[in-house]
């Protein structure tokens, strides 16, 4: 299988649930096709250099994919046939430099994730008896040296 970028513009006055929606029957006709899906960005709505579709804006979709060929042409067909795509580009990672940076960025977000993951069960340590103890009467209701002078004091200084 080959691996293949593919960038989505996807209309932006679309609801979340529409936009996850159209996301996900992206991704269920890679995995129809005999495809895997490596990495899902969802880049949010930005300006778009030239209007497309009387749009001035558009919301990014990045997957990351490995698929047969013939997963592009249905990719391309599916994007014609919704009106809500404005726009699509599937790219062929063929370099094999880039493809070795693909895969090191997937594994530091895997490594990047499996941290995330475990840090709820790190637990805090519970303060212990001396970094709970208050002030004694005294230390709480004695001012300082600087709480003592009166401004004409300092005044005169």
């Amino acid at each position: 299988m080959t691996l293949y970028e593919e960038i989505m513009i996807i209309d932006p006055n679309l609801d979340e649930n529409a936009i996850n929606e159209i996301v996900e029957n992206v991704k269920d006709k890679i995995i129809k096709q005999g495809g895997e899906i490596l990495k899902s960005e969802n880049w949010g709505s930005r300006k778009l250099a030239y209007p497309l579709n009387k749009q001035e804006k558009g919301h990014y979709i990045v997957l990351l994919f490995k698929a047969p060929p013939t997963t592009i042409q249905e990719l391309e067909r599916y994007a014609m046939i919704t009106d809500a795509i404005n726009k699509i580009m599937v790219i062929k990672v063929v370099k094999k430099k880039h493809v070795e940076a693909v895969m090191a960025s997937l594994a530091a977000a895997d490594a990047k994730q499996a941290v995330e993951a475990q840090k709820p069960a790190i637990q805090q340590p519970e303060p212990t008896e001396e970094e709970t103890v208050s002030p004694t009467e005294e230390e709480a209701v004695s001012p300082t040296k600087e709480e003592t002078v009166s401004p004409e004091d300092k005044e005169s200084v």
